[in-house]
């Protein structure tokens, strides 16, 4: 399995946070799309993490 694109998990984390926001989902279904929203906002983050190393991994070895 892939690892998600930081562009397939910000549209997953807007999907939970558009649940959430709604509201009319049985709370066992919030409670969900809440647990959901963060470990994608975790994800996205690590995610963001990495490309940034990569692009300052890259922007050294244009400028040497």
């Amino acid at each position: 399995m892939s690892e998600a694109s930081l562009d397939e998990l910000l549209t997953e984390l807007d999907r939970s946070i558009a649940k959430l926001a709604d509201g009319k989902a049985p709370l066992d279904e919030l409670v969900a799309a809440h647990q959901r929203a963060i470990k994608l906002l975790a994800d996205a983050q690590s995610r963001l993490s990495e490309l940034k190393r990569r692009v300052d991994e890259t922007a050294g070895m244009v400028s040497q």
